[in-house]
């Protein structure tokens, strides 16, 4: 492990080397990191002060919304400023303090959306024991094991990359330190520690995209006995989970399922999992969701009248 500390700082070749290019990018990136704070602040403060809100629901959307602005938060700040600086630099512990969190809240948001459908699948399937089956404990429990995975996960992806010795060059052709990047500067052979990379971060996505893909393939046999507008509504709150899931799946496996070769397009592949996705997840869940809508609604009301006064 001693080799690794040769490299004191590398350079991000960022988003694109054109100056103008990088200034209408930090317009772009300001507003959508804005808007990421303020809609998923503004879902989280709904949710937490309507008791109208008070379903598992709501209560897992709360944190999905808590866990997207520390998620974008990891690199959207960086990759704003480094687009007005001449030297996009990082030390080494920044860039392994990056890769960690980015990964921790990535995974912590992928075991959420599993543990949302699973929520889903209990209160369609099992409308008269849901709230028996998901009272407050058993949603506390498993948002806590997914915060514990999510750790647990990032831990050993950046516990890889740190035993890898980095003596030169230092430019990581991207805009954040990710796994692909940091691998292919490493001065030594990675094709195991790239294995053990895909094998820890594929048989996460797998379960949990088994287990998203069980609960709606159970949802979808059981609506077959519902009333047409019963599966409406179903269907409508499930449409929007499984929207977000593939938004953020998507892109996700893309990258992370072929370590050893790197596309240019990967950035902006990035760029739509890192910012757009945690920018689109309030959209699709408040603007798809009448109770939400409501509760903004009565939040709004109650804020004006305090206004007043």
């Amino acid at each position: 492990m001693g080799n690794t500390h040769n490299m004191t700082e590398f350079i991000f070749l960022g988003l694109s080397p054109n100056q103008d290019v990088q200034q209408v990018c930090f317009v772009i990136f300001l507003l959508f990191y804005t808007a990421i704070v303020l809609g998923n602040l503004l879902i989280v403060f709904t949710v937490t002060t309507s008791r109208s809100l008070g379903s598992p629901l709501y209560f897992f959307l709360s944190y999905l919304s808590f866990v997207d602005i520390c998620y974008s938060s990891t690199s959207a700040p960086k990759l704003i400023s480094d687009l007005l600086a001449e030297k996009k630099a990082i030390s080494l512990w920044g860039c392994m303090t990056q890769l960690f969190f980015i990964h921790f809240f990535g995974d912590t948001e992928v075991f959420l959306l599993t543990v949302m459908a699973y929520d889903h699948s209990v209160a369609i399937c099992r409308p008269l024991n849901y709230t028996t089956i998901m009272n407050r404990q058993v949603c506390a429990v498993l948002v806590g094991a997914a915060w514990v995975g999510g750790f647990v996960h990032s831990f050993a992806q950046v516990l890889l990359i740190f035993h890898l010795p980095f003596c030169g060059p230092n430019v990581i052709d991207h805009y954040f330190c990710d796994l692909l990047p940091l691998l292919k500067l490493a001065c030594s052979d990675t094709l195991l520690i790239s294995l053990l990379i895909v094998a820890n971060g594929g048989t996460m996505a797998v379960i949990s995209f088994m287990v998203l893909l069980a609960s709606f393939v159970v949802i979808l046999l059981h609506l077959r006995t519902r009333s047409s507008e019963g599966r409406r509504k179903a269907l409508s709150t499930c449409g929007s989970h499984i929207t977000v899931v593939i938004l953020f799946f998507g892109p996700c496996i893309f990258i992370y399922l072929r370590l050893s070769t790197t596309l240019t397009v990967d950035k902006m592949v990035s760029v739509f999992y890192t910012v757009i996705t945690p920018l689109l997840n309030p959209v699709i869940y408040s603007l798809r969701n009448a109770e939400v809508k409501k509760a903004m609604k009565r939040l709004w009301i109650r804020t004006m009248k305090l206004d007043e006064k």
